[in-house]
């Protein structure tokens, strides 16, 4: 994977967030359509960069976690 598609690719991840909102690691894989290496790897990227927070919310005994843009 070359750095210049995992720049494009944080792009479409940013972009799914910044027209959506938050959203699971499900809904967000399902908007953009990345492959599994390609999300993770876009979302280290934005994470490097400050641009994403994860937030993780307990519901009885089932954790989720929802990605966010940071303002």
């Amino acid at each position: 994977m070359e750095i210049n598609n995992i720049g494009a690719n944080a792009g479409i991840v940013w972009n799914a967030l910044n027209a959506n909102g938050k959203l699971t690691e499900a809904k967000l894989k399902k908007e953009t359509g990345l492959a599994s290496a390609e999300f993770f790897t876009a979302l280290g990227w934005l994470a490097r960069e400050g641009k994403v927070s994860v937030e993780v919310e307990t519901k009885g005994s089932k954790t989720c976690e929802y990605y966010t843009l940071n303002a």
